[in-house]
């Protein structure tokens, strides 16, 4: 069983690596009934984008490391990650990128983002 976003971006959040408030950290605070409902807007780009930034930055090239494991994967292991030389918390960082480029994209489309996440 998992958890989801839906509305302007759909998705599920990573079992065990991604909490449901994970875009909180692009500069929304979640409000929280049984959902966290998210509105971004074009004045939130630049924060969408700047952390987007700090994660690529932070991550450097372990995004390709690990755009081309799951490019060849259909699931994976903490064993598998590590051996990658990722921690859990870059796992996390990775997931929460995935994230913020559909916020980012979706206001760049729409000039508006809205979903619910399951908490």
């Amino acid at each position: 069983m998992g958890r989801y976003y839906s509305g302007d971006i759909d998705g599920k959040f990573w079992f065990g690596v991604q909490s449901s408030n994970a875009a909180d950290r692009f500069g929304v605070i979640g409000d929280e009934p049984a959902y966290l409902t998210y509105y971004f807007d074009e004045e939130h780009l630049e924060e969408v984008e700047a952390e987007i930034a700090s994660i690529e930055e932070s991550l450097g090239d372990k995004i390709q490391k690990l755009d081309d494991f799951f490019a060849s994967v259909n699931g994976y292991t903490d064993k598998d990650i590590h051996a990658l030389g990722i921690t859990s918390e870059e796992l996390s960082d990775y997931a929460d990128l995935g994230l913020g480029i559909k916020i980012r994209d979706c206001i760049k489309e729409f000039g508006q983002c809205s979903f619910d996440a399951e908490l």
